[in-house]
Protein backbone atom coordinates (compact mmCIF):
# COMPACT_ATOMS: atom_id res chain seq x y z
CA UNK A 1 0.00 0.00 0.00
CA UNK A 2 1.45 3.65 -0.99
CA UNK A 3 2.29 6.24 1.18
CA UNK A 4 -0.14 8.64 2.51
CA UNK A 5 0.74 12.06 1.23
CA UNK A 6 0.29 15.73 1.69
CA UNK A 7 -0.91 15.45 -2.10
CA UNK A 8 -3.09 13.22 -1.70
CA UNK A 9 -5.22 15.27 0.84
CA UNK A 10 -5.29 18.07 -1.17
CA UNK A 11 -6.02 15.83 -4.70
CA UNK A 12 -9.33 14.93 -2.45
CA UNK A 13 -10.09 17.73 -0.78
CA UNK A 14 -8.64 20.88 -1.90
CA UNK A 15 -11.33 21.60 -4.72
CA UNK A 16 -14.42 21.44 -2.60
CA UNK A 17 -12.64 23.90 -0.02
CA UNK A 18 -11.32 25.89 -2.52
CA UNK A 19 -14.62 26.59 -3.36
CA UNK A 20 -16.42 26.84 0.34
CA UNK A 21 -13.89 29.19 1.29
CA UNK A 22 -13.57 31.43 -1.93
CA UNK A 23 -12.04 34.74 -1.04
CA UNK A 24 -10.21 33.79 1.87
CA UNK A 25 -6.99 32.60 0.58
CA UNK A 26 -3.86 34.97 -0.81
CA UNK A 27 -2.82 33.93 -4.55
CA UNK A 28 0.56 32.79 -2.65
CA UNK A 29 -1.34 29.67 -0.30
CA UNK A 30 -3.72 29.17 -3.96
CA UNK A 31 -0.28 28.77 -5.81
CA UNK A 32 0.93 26.29 -3.56
CA UNK A 33 -2.49 24.12 -3.33
CA UNK A 34 -1.98 24.04 -7.08
CA UNK A 35 2.07 22.78 -6.89
CA UNK A 36 1.26 20.51 -4.78
CA UNK A 37 -1.84 18.93 -6.63
CA UNK A 38 -0.31 18.57 -9.78
CA UNK A 39 3.40 17.41 -8.35
CA UNK A 40 4.95 14.66 -10.07
CA UNK A 41 1.17 13.57 -12.33
CA UNK A 42 0.46 14.10 -15.75
CA UNK A 43 -0.01 17.93 -15.45
CA UNK A 44 3.21 19.04 -15.12
CA UNK A 45 4.62 16.50 -17.78
CA UNK A 46 7.12 13.77 -17.83
CA UNK A 47 9.11 10.79 -19.20
CA UNK A 48 8.02 7.62 -20.86
CA UNK A 49 10.96 5.24 -19.98
CA UNK A 50 11.78 1.63 -21.29
CA UNK A 51 14.57 -0.34 -18.79
CA UNK A 52 17.67 -1.38 -21.59
CA UNK A 53 17.73 -4.76 -19.98
CA UNK A 54 14.71 -5.78 -18.99
CA UNK A 55 12.92 -3.76 -20.93
CA UNK A 56 10.25 -2.58 -18.30
CA UNK A 57 8.30 0.23 -19.10
CA UNK A 58 7.65 3.15 -16.49
CA UNK A 59 6.54 6.87 -16.36
CA UNK A 60 8.50 9.49 -14.48
CA UNK A 61 6.20 12.55 -13.99
CA UNK A 62 8.19 15.81 -13.35
CA UNK A 63 8.36 17.65 -9.93
CA UNK A 64 6.77 21.17 -8.69
CA UNK A 65 9.84 22.00 -7.00
CA UNK A 66 7.68 24.29 -4.79
CA UNK A 67 9.38 24.91 -1.76
CA UNK A 68 6.25 24.23 0.65
CA UNK A 69 6.21 20.78 -1.09
CA UNK A 70 7.26 17.87 1.01
CA UNK A 71 8.00 15.73 -1.51
CA UNK A 72 10.39 18.30 -3.45
CA UNK A 73 13.14 19.12 -0.45
CA UNK A 74 15.21 16.49 -0.70
CA UNK A 75 17.19 16.92 -3.46
CA UNK A 76 17.28 20.80 -2.33
CA UNK A 77 18.44 20.23 0.67
CA UNK A 78 21.07 17.92 -0.45
CA UNK A 79 22.59 20.61 -2.89
CA UNK A 80 22.49 22.85 -0.06
CA UNK A 81 24.67 21.18 2.30
CA UNK A 82 27.41 20.16 -0.37
CA UNK A 83 27.53 23.69 -0.66
CA UNK A 84 28.01 24.54 3.11
CA UNK A 85 29.88 21.64 3.76
CA UNK A 86 33.01 23.66 2.54
CA UNK A 87 32.20 26.32 5.31
CA UNK A 88 32.38 24.20 8.43
CA UNK A 89 35.23 25.26 11.05
CA UNK A 90 37.15 22.71 13.27
CA UNK A 91 35.51 24.13 16.41
CA UNK A 92 32.13 23.27 18.41
CA UNK A 93 29.12 24.86 16.79
CA UNK A 94 25.94 25.73 19.00
CA UNK A 95 22.42 25.24 18.64
CA UNK A 96 19.98 28.58 19.50
CA UNK A 97 16.74 29.53 19.56
CA UNK A 98 14.23 32.67 19.39
CA UNK A 99 11.08 32.06 19.59
CA UNK A 100 8.00 35.23 19.38
CA UNK A 101 5.75 34.86 22.61
CA UNK A 102 2.09 33.71 21.39
CA UNK A 103 0.47 37.64 21.03
CA UNK A 104 3.14 38.72 18.39
CA UNK A 105 3.04 35.03 16.60
CA UNK A 106 -0.72 35.78 16.08
CA UNK A 107 0.03 39.44 14.71
CA UNK A 108 2.59 38.01 13.04
CA UNK A 109 0.44 36.06 10.56
CA UNK A 110 -0.95 39.13 8.86
CA UNK A 111 2.65 40.83 9.06
CA UNK A 112 4.51 38.11 7.65
CA UNK A 113 7.16 39.90 5.65
CA UNK A 114 7.77 42.77 8.15
CA UNK A 115 7.97 40.43 11.57
CA UNK A 116 9.74 37.33 10.35
CA UNK A 117 12.29 40.20 8.76
CA UNK A 118 12.64 41.63 12.64
CA UNK A 119 13.23 37.85 13.86
CA UNK A 120 15.82 37.09 11.98
CA UNK A 121 17.56 40.55 12.11
CA UNK A 122 16.84 41.14 15.74
CA UNK A 123 18.09 37.59 16.53
CA UNK A 124 21.14 38.00 14.81
CA UNK A 125 21.92 41.51 16.20
CA UNK A 126 21.29 40.52 19.71
CA UNK A 127 24.06 37.38 18.87
CA UNK A 128 26.76 39.51 17.69
CA UNK A 129 25.89 42.24 20.13
CA UNK A 130 26.41 39.94 23.54
CA UNK A 131 29.47 37.95 21.94
CA UNK A 132 31.39 41.42 21.62
CA UNK A 133 30.66 42.20 24.67
CA UNK A 134 34.04 41.94 26.30
CA UNK A 135 32.53 40.46 29.49
CA UNK A 136 30.86 37.77 27.50
CA UNK A 137 33.18 36.27 24.80
CA UNK A 138 34.74 39.55 22.94
CA UNK A 139 35.07 38.74 19.29
CA UNK A 140 32.68 39.07 16.13
CA UNK A 141 30.73 36.03 15.36
CA UNK A 142 29.22 34.45 12.49
CA UNK A 143 26.13 32.57 12.37
CA UNK A 144 23.42 31.07 9.73
CA UNK A 145 19.66 31.35 11.15
CA UNK A 146 16.53 29.13 9.89
CA UNK A 147 13.22 30.32 10.14
CA UNK A 148 10.75 27.76 11.21
CA UNK A 149 6.68 28.89 11.39
CA UNK A 150 5.02 25.92 12.75
CA UNK A 151 4.58 23.54 16.09
CA UNK A 152 4.49 19.91 15.46
CA UNK A 153 0.48 20.25 15.53
CA UNK A 154 1.14 22.80 13.01
CA UNK A 155 0.09 25.56 14.34
CA UNK A 156 1.52 29.50 13.70
CA UNK A 157 4.36 29.52 15.87
CA UNK A 158 7.20 31.25 14.35
CA UNK A 159 10.82 30.93 15.86
CA UNK A 160 14.53 30.41 14.43
CA UNK A 161 17.06 28.11 14.83
CA UNK A 162 20.56 29.65 14.69
CA UNK A 163 23.62 27.43 14.09
CA UNK A 164 26.76 29.37 15.43
CA UNK A 165 30.67 28.35 15.58
CA UNK A 166 31.48 28.62 18.87
CA UNK A 167 33.93 31.21 18.92
CA UNK A 168 34.87 34.20 16.52
CA UNK A 169 37.45 37.11 15.56
CA UNK A 170 38.77 38.64 18.67
CA UNK A 171 37.79 42.62 18.28
CA UNK A 172 41.40 43.63 16.84
CA UNK A 173 41.38 40.72 14.28
CA UNK A 174 44.52 39.01 15.14
CA UNK A 175 43.39 36.08 16.77
CA UNK A 176 40.29 33.71 17.51
CA UNK A 177 38.63 33.85 20.38
CA UNK A 178 37.11 30.51 21.26
CA UNK A 179 33.89 29.87 24.21
CA UNK A 180 34.51 28.37 26.99
CA UNK A 181 34.18 24.30 26.81
CA UNK A 182 29.88 23.32 26.34
CA UNK A 183 28.87 26.94 27.23
CA UNK A 184 28.44 29.60 24.59
CA UNK A 185 26.49 32.67 25.53
CA UNK A 186 24.31 33.39 28.92
CA UNK A 187 20.56 32.76 27.79
CA UNK A 188 18.93 35.46 29.96
CA UNK A 189 20.90 38.22 28.58
CA UNK A 190 20.41 37.21 25.35
CA UNK A 191 16.99 36.96 26.22
CA UNK A 192 16.04 40.28 27.64
CA UNK A 193 18.43 41.99 24.82
CA UNK A 194 16.29 40.23 22.13
CA UNK A 195 12.96 41.11 23.65
CA UNK A 196 13.70 45.04 24.39
CA UNK A 197 15.23 45.60 20.66
CA UNK A 198 12.45 43.39 19.05
CA UNK A 199 9.38 45.70 21.11
CA UNK A 200 11.16 48.82 19.99
CA UNK A 201 11.49 48.02 16.66
CA UNK A 202 8.23 46.81 16.49
CA UNK A 203 6.77 50.06 17.97
CA UNK A 204 8.93 51.98 15.03
CA UNK A 205 7.48 49.88 12.60
CA UNK A 206 3.93 50.89 14.64
CA UNK A 207 4.82 54.46 14.06
CA UNK A 208 5.67 54.24 10.31
CA UNK A 209 2.77 52.76 9.59
CA UNK A 210 3.65 49.06 8.12
CA UNK A 211 1.98 46.89 10.59
CA UNK A 212 -1.49 46.09 9.53
CA UNK A 213 -3.98 44.64 11.99
CA UNK A 214 -7.09 43.28 11.25
CA UNK A 215 -9.75 41.54 12.73
CA UNK A 216 -9.02 41.10 16.86
CA UNK A 217 -6.27 43.28 16.27
CA UNK A 218 -7.81 45.76 14.37
CA UNK A 219 -8.16 48.42 17.90
CA UNK A 220 -4.22 48.23 17.50
CA UNK A 221 -4.19 50.59 15.11
CA UNK A 222 -4.32 53.42 17.89
CA UNK A 223 -0.79 54.02 18.98
CA UNK A 224 -2.16 54.38 22.60
CA UNK A 225 -4.05 50.94 22.04
CA UNK A 226 -1.06 49.67 20.89
CA UNK A 227 1.48 50.64 23.58
CA UNK A 228 -0.77 49.57 26.06
CA UNK A 229 -1.19 46.09 24.23
CA UNK A 230 2.47 46.21 23.88
CA UNK A 231 3.00 46.84 28.19
CA UNK A 232 2.77 43.09 29.24
CA UNK A 233 4.97 41.55 26.98
CA UNK A 234 8.24 43.91 28.48
CA UNK A 235 7.17 42.17 31.44
CA UNK A 236 7.32 37.98 30.66
CA UNK A 237 10.03 36.49 29.52
CA UNK A 238 10.94 35.32 26.26
CA UNK A 239 11.78 31.89 24.77
CA UNK A 240 15.82 32.32 23.88
CA UNK A 241 17.66 28.78 24.65
CA UNK A 242 20.87 27.63 23.56
CA UNK A 243 21.42 23.55 23.08
CA UNK A 244 25.09 22.01 24.15
CA UNK A 245 27.33 22.11 21.41
CA UNK A 246 27.22 19.18 18.03
CA UNK A 247 29.19 16.65 18.26
CA UNK A 248 31.60 17.20 15.63
CA UNK A 249 31.08 18.84 11.87
CA UNK A 250 28.93 15.45 10.72
CA UNK A 251 26.73 16.09 13.33
CA UNK A 252 26.21 19.58 12.21
CA UNK A 253 25.45 18.86 8.60
CA UNK A 254 23.41 16.24 9.74
CA UNK A 255 21.05 18.36 11.48
CA UNK A 256 21.37 21.14 9.26
CA UNK A 257 19.88 18.42 6.16
CA UNK A 258 16.63 17.88 8.79
CA UNK A 259 16.22 21.71 9.25
CA UNK A 260 17.29 23.53 6.60
CA UNK A 261 14.79 22.38 4.16
CA UNK A 262 12.14 20.96 6.20
CA UNK A 263 8.09 21.99 5.43
CA UNK A 264 5.46 22.45 7.82
CA UNK A 265 4.89 18.38 8.38
CA UNK A 266 6.92 15.45 5.88
CA UNK A 267 4.40 13.00 4.24
CA UNK A 268 6.30 10.46 7.12
CA UNK A 269 4.51 11.52 9.97
CA UNK A 270 0.66 11.22 8.16
CA UNK A 271 -1.34 7.86 8.73
CA UNK A 272 -4.57 7.77 7.68
CA UNK A 273 -7.14 9.93 5.92
CA UNK A 274 -11.04 8.72 6.22
CA UNK A 275 -14.16 10.14 7.11
CA UNK A 276 -12.74 11.56 9.97
CA UNK A 277 -10.55 13.41 8.93
CA UNK A 278 -6.55 13.52 8.51
CA UNK A 279 -4.76 11.53 11.31
CA UNK A 280 -0.82 12.48 11.82
CA UNK A 281 1.72 11.89 14.39
CA UNK A 282 3.09 14.73 16.71
CA UNK A 283 5.55 15.50 19.27
CA UNK A 284 3.48 17.55 22.94
CA UNK A 285 6.89 19.44 23.83
CA UNK A 286 4.80 19.83 27.70
CA UNK A 287 4.93 15.65 28.10
CA UNK A 288 7.89 13.74 29.09
CA UNK A 289 8.29 10.29 27.94
CA UNK A 290 6.68 8.16 25.96
CA UNK A 291 3.47 10.81 26.16
CA UNK A 292 5.40 13.22 24.44
CA UNK A 293 4.67 11.42 20.93
CA UNK A 294 0.87 11.27 20.05
CA UNK A 295 -1.35 11.28 17.15
CA UNK A 296 -4.19 13.91 16.49
CA UNK A 297 -6.98 13.84 14.15
CA UNK A 298 -8.10 16.98 12.23
CA UNK A 299 -10.64 17.36 9.78
CA UNK A 300 -9.29 17.69 5.89
CA UNK A 301 -10.18 21.57 6.01
CA UNK A 302 -8.77 22.09 9.13
CA UNK A 303 -5.69 20.14 8.30
CA UNK A 304 -5.01 21.89 4.95
CA UNK A 305 -6.13 25.70 6.78
CA UNK A 306 -3.46 24.95 9.38
CA UNK A 307 -0.98 23.59 6.82
CA UNK A 308 -1.24 26.86 4.47
CA UNK A 309 -0.21 28.98 7.79
CA UNK A 310 2.94 28.24 6.60
CA UNK A 311 3.34 29.49 3.41
CA UNK A 312 6.07 32.34 2.96
CA UNK A 313 5.60 35.64 1.14
CA UNK A 314 6.99 35.25 -2.30
CA UNK A 315 11.26 35.90 -2.71
CA UNK A 316 11.20 35.53 1.24
CA UNK A 317 14.24 33.91 2.22
CA UNK A 318 14.19 31.44 5.58
CA UNK A 319 18.03 30.63 5.42
CA UNK A 320 19.75 33.96 5.82
CA UNK A 321 23.58 34.37 7.40
CA UNK A 322 25.36 37.04 8.90
CA UNK A 323 28.77 38.07 10.57
CA UNK A 324 31.34 36.08 9.24
CA UNK A 325 29.44 34.11 7.40
CA UNK A 326 27.95 36.63 5.17
CA UNK A 327 27.79 35.98 1.86
CA UNK A 328 29.31 39.09 0.52
CA UNK A 329 32.50 38.33 3.09
CA UNK A 330 32.42 34.41 3.68
CA UNK A 331 34.95 33.01 1.98
CA UNK A 332 37.79 35.52 2.97
CA UNK A 333 36.47 35.18 6.68
CA UNK A 334 36.55 31.86 6.87
CA UNK A 335 40.05 31.49 5.14
CA UNK A 336 41.34 34.00 7.74
CA UNK A 337 39.42 31.81 10.61
CA UNK A 338 41.35 28.82 9.35
CA UNK A 339 44.92 30.25 9.46
CA UNK A 340 44.11 32.00 13.20
CA UNK A 341 43.16 28.36 14.05
CA UNK A 342 45.53 26.38 12.14
CA UNK A 343 43.28 23.98 10.56
CA UNK A 344 43.04 22.75 7.53
CA UNK A 345 40.51 23.22 4.33
CA UNK A 346 37.59 20.80 4.63
CA UNK A 347 37.68 18.56 1.62
CA UNK A 348 35.45 19.61 -1.04
CA UNK A 349 32.71 18.54 -1.24
CA UNK A 350 31.27 15.10 -2.76
CA UNK A 351 29.32 15.96 -6.00
CA UNK A 352 27.93 13.54 -8.09
CA UNK A 353 29.54 12.14 -11.14
CA UNK A 354 28.59 13.87 -14.46
CA UNK A 355 30.55 11.18 -16.56
CA UNK A 356 30.96 7.17 -16.13
CA UNK A 357 33.78 5.60 -16.91
CA UNK A 358 33.31 5.52 -20.56
CA UNK A 359 32.90 9.25 -20.44
CA UNK A 360 29.35 9.44 -20.74
CA UNK A 361 27.01 11.07 -18.39
CA UNK A 362 25.00 8.57 -15.72
CA UNK A 363 22.01 7.41 -16.20
CA UNK A 364 19.45 9.64 -14.49
CA UNK A 365 16.37 7.08 -14.18
CA UNK A 366 17.10 3.50 -13.19
CA UNK A 367 14.48 0.40 -13.30
CA UNK A 368 13.01 -0.43 -10.18
CA UNK A 369 13.24 -3.94 -10.96
CA UNK A 370 16.95 -4.53 -12.07
CA UNK A 371 18.47 -1.76 -11.54
CA UNK A 372 19.82 -1.16 -15.38
CA UNK A 373 19.69 2.25 -16.68
CA UNK A 374 16.40 3.39 -18.31
CA UNK A 375 16.23 4.87 -22.01
CA UNK A 376 13.98 7.79 -22.59
CA UNK A 377 11.86 6.96 -25.23
CA UNK A 378 9.27 9.74 -24.90
CA UNK A 379 8.85 13.07 -23.78
CA UNK A 380 5.51 14.93 -23.05
CA UNK A 381 5.25 18.75 -21.84
CA UNK A 382 2.55 19.49 -18.74
CA UNK A 383 -1.28 19.95 -19.43
CA UNK A 384 -2.21 23.41 -21.33
CA UNK A 385 -5.46 24.38 -19.85
CA UNK A 386 -8.19 26.35 -22.29
CA UNK A 387 -7.90 29.88 -21.13
CA UNK A 388 -10.49 32.10 -21.77
CA UNK A 389 -10.60 35.08 -23.91
CA UNK A 390 -8.71 38.52 -23.04
CA UNK A 391 -11.63 41.19 -22.39
CA UNK A 392 -12.40 43.67 -24.85
CA UNK A 393 -10.68 46.46 -24.77
CA UNK A 394 -13.02 50.19 -25.26
CA UNK A 395 -11.25 52.87 -26.63
CA UNK A 396 -12.85 56.67 -25.99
Amino acid sequence: MSRLEVADIFRAHGPTWRHAEHGHFSLGQLKVMSAIESCRSAALGGHALRCSACAQPQIAYNSCRNRHCPKCQGSAAQRWLQARSVDLLPVDYYHVVFTLPAPLSALAYTNKELMYGLLFDIAADTLRTIAADPQHLGARIGLTLVLHTWGSALTHHPHVHGIVPGGGFALDADRWVSCRPGFFLPVRVLSRLFRRRFLEALAAAHGRGQLQCYGEFAHLTDAAAFATWLAPLRQVEWVVYAKRPFAGPEAVLAYLSRYTHRVAISNSRLLTLDERGVTFRWKDYRAEGRTRHKTMTLTAAEFMRRFLLHVLPSRFHRIRHYGLLANARRKKNLETARTLLQGPAPAAPAQFDTTSAKGSRPPTFLCRHCGAPMLIIETFARAQHIRGPPALSVSL
